[in-house]
């Protein structure tokens, strides 16, 4: 069987009718006991399975998705990579993402079709570039590249915008992320997904958490719709259904679920080069290399569990893109969905030990949980292997809600969240 992706492999499977490849992942049957165990099969959950096998030599890991690899937020999303954030430790852990997303594919040995692109982010008003300006400074002295250009220079970077004098949102500036971009969103699911699977991590799709198993005050594993498995150590990275399994756990967390939707257009020629943000429309929008036009906006702050979004909140989205780039008018819409985001007091991911122990909890993340999977990942499975906090996850601690140490990046991901 073929395991490694190469242009010799595939020519050599292309003579040989594609008929030698392996499974991208395993899918055995569970085990009664592993040495720990992690609940979700999206991006955090799957990096959280990896980094435990590659960084720390646990590989007898089980891996348990409630539907399928990839399904939750990590398939629905607008794939949007970035690391300029306001606070020292948002920036030390989103920064870390960032570090691993450029090195991923090679590591992972999956393309991941990290694209570089730049993510532009519009000022608005002469307040909103000198704000921008400010909140620029802040991010270069935490050590992340970017840049604040004129109204010429965003002019030339996106031609396509409404230029006209009696544009809605007419733009005075903007500051740039020249190292941010787009991912592939299924494709960093798949890749962690093999590369796990490789390293020993037993995938176990179909999966629901009934229960939690708790002995001596502790969890010793869990209760599921396809048995019983023990461990020491469990990891829960469940997104926006983070406060479902708490209350199984018998704990309460300050998150909050949210439909967060997004959209996209049929594929056009190439037209736009850069992610482009607009924190008065609450709309961004990039062009995927297929040629759609991905349309994200901002939350719909009604608490559901709903992929499927509303319409009333896709209006508005809408009519935020039409305002700037009313040359796109005439698409048609091929696909609309929503990811539910779990969203806390000062948008800041939660990650630590909950209050039952033997139980460890990356949540939070609100809307910036993609770009951070590499991070959410490495620091989760730091945490399951040695029990002790990475120094860039100690600030995330749910401790911080009671000594009133927060990290607030409610304007961190540049709209209305």
């Amino acid at each position: 069987m073929t395991r490694s992706y190469s242009a010799l492999s595939l020519f050599k499977e292309g003579l040989a009718g594609q008929v030698g490849w392996e499974p991208a992942w395993r899918s055995p049957e569970p085990k009664a006991r592993y040495d720990a165990i992690v609940i979700g099969g999206g991006g955090h959950g799957l990096a959280t399975a990896y980094y435990l096998a590659k960084n720390h030599g646990i590989a007898n890991v089980a891996l348990l998705e409630k539907g399928w690899i990839g399904g939750g937020n990590t398939g629905r999303n607008t794939t949007v990579v970035r690391s300029n954030y306001f606070y020292p430790e948002s920036a030390a852990i989103y920064g870390l993402a960032h570090s691993l997303y450029k090195g991923l594919s090679a590591d992972l040995n999956y393309n991941i079709m990290l694209s570089q692109r730049g993510v532009l982010t519009l000022a608005h008003s002469e307040n909103g570039l000198e704000t921008a300006a400010r909140t620029l400074n802040a991010i270069q002295v935490n050590g992340i590249d970017s840049e604040l250009l004129s109204l010429e220079e965003v002019k030339r970077l996106v031609p396509i915008y409404n230029w006209g004098p009696d544009a809605r949102y007419p733009v005075f500036g903007g500051t740039i992320q020249r190292s941010g971009g787009t991912a592939r969103h299924d494709a960093v699911a798949w890749g962690y997904a093999r590369a796990a699977s490789r390293l020993g991590v037993d995938i176990i799709q179909n999966c629901e958490i009934t229960d939690f198993i708790i002995e001596g005050g502790r969890c010793r594993g869990v209760a599921t719709t396809r048995g019983t498995m023990r461990a020491e150590r469990t990891g829960m990275a469940v997104a926006g259904h983070s406060s479902v399994l708490a209350g199984k756990a018998g704990f309460r967390l300050p998150v909050n679920s949210y439909a967060l939707q997004a959209c996209v257009s049929e594929p056009v020629k190439p037209i736009l080069d850069t992610v482009v943000i607009s924190p008065d429309t609450g709309v961004y929008v990039s062009q995927s290399d297929k040629g759609e036009m991905v349309i994200g906006g901002a939350l719909d702050r009604i608490p559901s569990y709903g992929q499927r979004g509303n319409l009333p909140v896709l209006e508005g989205v809408l009519a935020g893109m039409l305002d700037m780039f009313p040359v796109l008018g005439q698409l048609k819409l091929m696909r609309q969905w929503a990811g539910i985001v779990d969203v806390v007091p000062d948008s800041s991911p939660i990650i630590g030990e909950t209050p039952l122990p033997g139980l460890f909890i990356n949540c939070g993340w609100g809307t910036g949980g993609f770009k951070a999977i590499p991070a959410g990942g490495t620091l989760l499975a730091h945490l399951l292997a040695t029990g002790k906090h990475h120094d860039i996850s100690r600030p995330f601690d749910l401790d911080r809600f009671t000594t009133g140490r927060l990290i607030d990046e409610a304007a961190g991901s540049g709209i209305a969240h």
